[in-house]
């Protein structure tokens, strides 16, 4: 009873604040936290979206996922090296792109930033991505290596098996430089001038060890926030592929878990497997993010 007065006086002291968290709190409730818990319960039904109620299945679908769906590993493997090369490349691409833009004057900085961020919020860059890839001879790549003699012949970089995963790596990295990238280059700019000059006092003798043993530990937030953008990211490369290479991807070699749950909620309408190959998703990156919430804040706090 205490603590509920306790909240009560603390709501009504506060309310000002409250009253201004709120519209975001009912946004994340409803577009958020309320879409997994939904998708949580029918991914325990056999829910193709016209009958309702769904027939209750219990733990068919996750049982169909890990032991009968061969396709399931496919996708399983591609996330998982998409997400081990693009995530930390990207990540760690923005932090050292941010590092060098923070010492250019701030005209230069500006235009730099613009120029990196830009990718991330433009859709016609597939047109151009496509274009360099082109399959035939006209294509930027492929009439590039044929007027060098290295190629005879078109290659077919978006059906070839060998080449749809590292096109996807270099698109996907390219096209990171977005939320995390920003806050990087927020977080260098609020560091004070001073604490580099007592750094100095210290024994801090080149910009390594700036950045290490000064910068880096003063930017937890921003390093935290960045590795949230880009886990969630790597984890969830879908509109890329399906982009540049469509849908479904030779022999499956470009299949991700995102890809996936497309194929069976919105051309297959087996919403239930959907779902539940979305939550497996969800717990995936859960994971991921706890490791590496836990080794930054433990090297912030060091």
């Amino acid at each position: 009873m205490a603590k509920r007065n306790n909240l009560g006086r603390d709501i009504k002291r506060h309310s000002v604040c409250y009253f201004m968290v709120a519209p975001y709190m009912l946004l994340f409730l409803f577009f958020i936290l309320a879409p997994i818990l939904i998708a949580f319960v029918f991914s325990f039904t056999d829910f193709n979206m016209v009958q309702f109620p769904p027939d209750f299945s219990g733990l068919d679908n996750y049982i169909r996922i890990f032991l009968e769906d061969d396709d399931f590993l496919i996708a399983l493997r591609n996330t998982f090296v998409l997400a081990c090369v693009t995530g930390p490349l990207s990540y760690f691409a923005c932090l050292f792109l941010a590092w060098f833009i923070n010492e250019l004057s701030p005209l230069l900085r500006a235009f730099f930033t613009v120029c990196f961020y830009a990718p991330t919020i433009s859709g016609t860059l597939y047109v151009m991505w496509g274009f360099m890839f082109s399959g035939d001879q006209y294509g930027l790549l492929n009439n590039l290596l044929m007027n060098l003699g290295i190629l005879s012949e078109p290659y077919q970089w978006l059906t070839n098996t060998e080449s749809m995963l590292p096109i996807i790596m270099v698109v996907q990295i390219w096209m990171s430089f977005g939320s995390a990238f920003l806050s990087f280059v927020a977080g260098l700019q609020g560091i004070p001038r001073s604490l580099y000059e007592a750094g100095s006092v210290d024994g801090v003798r080149n910009r390594w060890q700036e950045l290490f043993y000064l910068t880096l530990p003063s930017m937890g937030p921003q390093l935290l926030f960045g590795a949230v953008m880009q886990i969630a990211a790597a984890f969830s490369i879908g509109a890329t592929i399906t982009a540049l290479m469509g849908y479904p991807t030779t022999d499956n070699a470009a299949l991700t878990i995102v890809t996936y749950i497309s194929d069976f909620g919105s051309i297959r309408y087996e919403m239930g497997y959907a779902c539940a190959l979305s939550f497996i998703l969800f717990v995936m990156i859960i994971a991921v993010h706890w490791v590496v919430e836990h080794v930054i804040n433990k090297y912030a706090s060091a």
